[in-house]
């Protein structure tokens, strides 16, 4: 039970992270996908959603739009799940 509470921990405080980035695109985009995805996300992708949360705005906004590459570590599938939200936020 201990662990069930520590995922359950981690996904309020991420979606709580991810309606807050503070550029509005961002806080869209990550906000809906964490309402949509985070009950369901276990280990390893909670952790890829993390960190993806600790990229700077600028930095992952970029990725996002193609203008920068993806560095390697950061280019899976919740990146991905992520992306495809783009469409509907960001123009």
């Amino acid at each position: 039970m201990a662990e069930m509470d520590e995922i359950e921990i981690r996904r309020k405080k991420a979606l709580f992270r991810a309606q807050r980035r503070g550029f509005r695109e961002l806080d869209l985009m990550f906000g809906q996908f964490a309402e949509e995805h985070l009950p369901t996300l276990e280990e390893p992708d909670l952790s890829h959603f993390e960190e993806l949360l600790s990229v700077p705005d600028w930095q992952i906004f970029n990725w996002i739009m193609g203008h920068e590459q993806v560095p390697p570590v950061y280019d899976h599938s919740v990146f991905a799940r992520l992306c495809a939200y783009r469409p509907k936020f960001v123009s």
